[in-house]
């Protein structure tokens, strides 16, 4: 991570200006002691339409600048010349820096990688969705995605390498009918319309026989799959697991709806290297297929996340407000840290987790005047996060 060390200086003014990059606000950490060693600053900064917060921390007889990691942006360039101009402007003595930009390649675009924001804000298609989950090499979305040139293929996967090689062979062999995203599956469906997916793959998940909670299968998971799938749509599960098909096989056995077909080593078109390994040591693949048989109704997402209060007194209100996580069903939230803004009154950062507890996300709210809204805009629009943002306006009211 591109940081610099340098010795101690005074704190950029701000509001200011220098090189390019306006320096907004400085944030300091809140605690009761306040001993000068226990001290972190934000810095908010806004350069080439990107805002985000570097931080500054005491490094033995020094300071240490870096990007704040739950506001950092992309490519790294923008971070760096940030920190440079910074270093620069308070006219610093550097002791490290590993922020040189001189031939830094910029990461080229992926038309076919898209983030999952694309999915909330623009993602349209009068196409039948198919969707692979975990698509490993990606091997069978390939081949799915050339066989069925008119269906809109979405692959998810968090396996980096994964992803990169299923890239490479959609390019090499250009492939226009597929999007991927690095996103958890359980949370991705809540931005696909109801009725509009024909085929939801699930080969070869994670067990997680010791970690049952982290499955991908869930009467939550089947329920938000069906909303999706279109009236003769499948879910269809291929594992290697015994343990694996038989508890997904009770969970689809208690649906009210549905129709369940099971094989066991059925022939595939195209199989991956894995389970053509399996079948030579005689090791048995279970099939486990459920149709949809009814029509949902769309679901209108909520994507309110304003503040129709303010804090009266904000010094009051982190003296008093608990950093202990709150869990009720479905969601929690987490107050992180508290930050004062420098020379500003009633007015500062609340750091905080939020959402759902597998795929939490960070952010910052600011807070203006007694005015609040979240920093680099609002946390995507999943219901778990609005449940916690509720949560969250209970807790600023008290």
């Amino acid at each position: 991570m591109p940081h610099i060390v340098f010795n101690k200086k005074e704190l950029i003014t701000t509001p200011s200006s220098h090189e390019g990059v306006d320096f907004k606000f400085i944030a300091k950490s809140y605690n009761f002691t306040d001993y000068e060693r226990n001290t972190e600053y934000k810095v908010a900064v806004e350069t080439q339409e990107k805002e985000f917060l570097l931080t500054i921390k005491n490094k033995d007889q020094d300071h240490m600048l870096k990007i704040d990691k739950v506001t950092r942006v992309a490519p790294v360039t923008i971070v760096k010349d940030a920190l440079n101009s910074y270093a620069s402007a308070v006219d610093a003595n550097i002791v490290f820096s590993n922020t040189n930009t001189i031939n830094v390649k910029m990461e080229p675009q992926k038309q076919y990688l898209k983030d999952i924001n694309y999915f909330v804000d623009e993602f349209k298609t009068d196409k039948e969705i198919q969707i692979e989950i975990g698509f490993g090499s990606g091997r069978h979305l390939i081949h799915q995605a050339k066989e069925n040139p008119d269906v809109q293929f979405i692959g998810l996967e968090i396996h980096t390498p994964s992803i990169e090689q299923a890239l490479k062979q959609l390019e090499l062999q250009n492939i226009t009918n597929v999007l991927i995203v690095n996103y958890d599956a359980r949370l991705f469906m809540e931005f696909i319309k109801s009725n509009q997916v024909g085929k939801v793959f699930v080969h070869f998940p994670v067990p997680w026989d010791k970690k049952p909670h982290r499955r991908i299968y869930s009467n939550e998971f089947i329920n938000e799959a069906l909303r999706v799938l279109k009236v003769g749509g499948t879910l269809e599960l291929r594992t290697d697991s015994r343990k694996y098909f038989d508890y997904c096989t009770e969970l689809l056995t208690n649906l009210p709806t549905g129709r369940i077909t099971i094989d066991i080593n059925k022939d595939l078109p195209v199989i991956s290297k894995y389970e053509d390994r399996w079948r030579k040591q005689g090791k048995n693949i279970y099939d486990v297929v459920l149709t949809a048989a009814s029509e949902d109704e769309q679901v209108v997402i909520d994507t309110d996340f304003s503040f129709d209060l303010e804090i009266e007194d904000y010094l009051e209100f982190i003296k008093n407000v608990s950093t202990k996580p709150i869990v009720e069903k479905g969601f929690f939230i987490h107050i992180e840290d508290l930050f004062t803004i420098e020379n500003k009154e009633n007015s500062g950062l609340i750091e905080l987790t939020m959402g759902n507890f597998d795929r939490p996300v960070s952010k910052y709210i600011l807070v203006e005047n007694g005015k609040l809204s979240y920093y680099q805009g609002n946390p995507l629009p999943t219901s778990s996060n609005i449940k916690a943002h509720k949560k969250l306006k209970e807790i600023i009211s008290k």
